[in-house]
């Protein structure tokens, strides 16, 4: 389909025989080149037959770090506590829980919350980065009631400006917990 639109726009196609013998390592860094002729990519494109290339991001296992640390709960299943890529930390639902003991802290909104923001905050100094370089959240809370107290927690922590942000209400979360954060931050430059 994208080969269509581009065809469509008269986008021409790379000449692969040529990047090859010209420079091997052309896509190292960006992510990974791959060939497919039209008819993989478009069957119902019948008058170009010419291959297009299409450069993307990669999931390479040594693209990617991963971030693990005991001062923060360690995850609940088959994912990284965060992972680094690309200049950028990807960490993952954060609950209240307890490092050391695995429960949480309470079962007030407050305390989760507070619990939630200082694992994250653990994660976020084990990766190389801490809230400033945060650029977006995600709440997640089992009743969006606890919204205005979740604010003015999550306040105290990401300084100005604040990251960009999103809330939304689920049925439910992992061990019945009030509230789950996720965040991605910037890396500083090394």
């Amino acid at each position: 389909m994208a080969w269509c639109s581009l065809r469509s726009l008269n986008v021409p196609a790379i000449d692969m025989g040529a990047l090859r013998t010209r420079s091997r390592l052309a896509a190292v860094g960006i992510g990974c080149a791959s060939l497919a002729g039209s008819s993989v990519w478009c069957s119902s494109c019948k008058k170009h037959s010419t291959p297009f290339a299409c450069l993307s991001t990669s999931a390479v296992s040594n693209l990617k770090e991963a971030v693990v640390t005991n001062k923060a709960p360690a995850a609940l299943g088959p994912y990284s506590q965060a992972i680094k890529a690309n200049n950028l930390v990807f960490v993952s639902g954060v609950l209240g829980l307890v490092p050391e003991t695995g429960k949480f802290v309470s079962d007030t909104i407050e305390d989760q919350t507070e619990q939630v923001l200082k694992n994250i905050g653990e994660i976020l100094k084990a990766s190389g980065a801490d809230y400033s370089s945060v650029v977006k959240t995600t709440i997640l809370l089992a009743d969006l009631k606890d919204f205005k107290t979740v604010n003015e927690i999550y306040a105290k922590y990401f300084p100005s400006p604040a990251p960009a942000r999103a809330t939304y209400q689920v049925a439910a979360l992992p061990l019945d917990a009030r509230v789950e954060i996720e965040c991605i931050a910037a890396l500083p430059n090394a």
